[in-house]
């Protein structure tokens, strides 16, 4: 089977793409490599990726729909993971998000609608479109009308975009909402990341409300098992969409990754208490039986055995990186 996968130099695309190409898929991957973070770990990512013959990389930005159309015909699913992340960082470059987050997923969209071979399109979306309102834990059917961040509208929004074109165009769709992804080859702008820099480099953290809030904190190898999961098990009929939860369905709070990350790196953080921003849930975690009772997905990974994993691929990043 021939996949696309976009944002594939990204966290989990490369892991996707990875896991797709141990299995013998074919894997064309697109990415416009952009700086939002450091490209290093973009390029060390995908060089691990072109070790396989069967890879094929196209540098890209999905925004940019004449482009995105000269992919090959004989894609048969694809996965569609490239975004502008990142809550706060959308408060002061909301036009990146509009492009690629808005304009990128309908290019996507318009893409699968007119490839002759695509069967299924698998796409991210985010906790962060519960917003307000929600109960814990989340669950699928709860209310997400009441957005917290403009990347949280950008997500949503592409929800309601792809369920138009199952509508009107008969697209076989999933749509995940990832919790709180860390582990290695990770995001540097993420902050279980942002914490292990600032440790190591004895600079301060920022704790909110004192590491009090809670966070779903999923471990990548559980996020890919989701992603797969819901590949081997596509829509039955024509035109369905369907949105899943993929997170660890524990809320713990942020003190506890700290704790873990000084534990691991041997080093204490120097930590300044700070006011959540408004953009921050106090608590996020997901109810996650629709996706278990579709695919049989179940978590494997606590945070207090992911957190070392990530901690001893970061120590050995930072001397790659230098």
């Amino acid at each position: 089977m021939k996949f696309l996968v976009t944002g594939v130099a990204g966290f989990i695309g490369y892991h996707v793409a990875d896991t797709l190409l141990m299995t013998g898929a074919e894997v064309i991957g697109v990415d416009d490599l952009n700086s939002y973070y450091d490209a290093r770990l973009k390029s060390a990512r995908l060089d691990r990726l072109k070790r396989y013959e069967r890879f094929e990389f196209l540098k890209l930005d999905i925004s940019d729909h004449a482009t995105l159309r000269g992919i090959g015909s004989d894609v048969q699913v694809i996965v569609h993971l490239a975004a502008q992340a990142g809550v706060r960082h959308s408060v002061e470059h909301p036009f990146a998000y509009a492009t690629s987050n808005l304009t990128g997923h309908l290019s996507v969209l318009e893409l699968a609608r007119h490839l002759p071979g695509t069967r299924h399109l698998v796409y991210a979306s985010s906790s962060s479109v519960y917003g307000g309102g929600s109960t814990l834990p989340y669950r699928e059917d709860a209310r997400a009308d009441r957005p917290q961040s403009l990347y949280a509208a950008t997500k949503r929004a592409d929800e309601m975009m792809s369920l138009a074109y199952s509508h009107l165009y008969g697209l076989r769709q999933t749509g995940l909402r990832f919790f709180t992804v860390y582990g290695p080859w990770g995001r540097p702008d993420m902050a279980y990341f942002g914490f292990a820099e600032a440790i190591m480099a004895g600079r301060p953290i920022s704790l909110y409300e004192g590491g009090c809030l809670k966070r779903d904190f999923t471990y990548i190898d559980d996020i890919v098992s989701g992603v797969i999961g819901v590949i081997d098990h596509p829509p039955a009929n024509v035109g369905e969409h369907r949105v899943f939860n993929v997170g660890n369905r524990r809320a713990e709070p942020v003190i506890n990754l700290v704790k873990l990350l000084e534990a691991e790196l041997g080093r204490k953080a120097i930590i300044v208490e700070a006011p959540r921003p408004a953009s921050d849930p106090p608590e996020t975690c997901a109810d996650i039986s629709a996706l278990a009772a579709v695919t049989g997905f179940s978590p494997k990974t606590k945070l207090c055995e992911g957190i070392p994993r990530f901690a001893a691929w970061y120590r050995s990043w930072r001397v790659e990186r230098g």
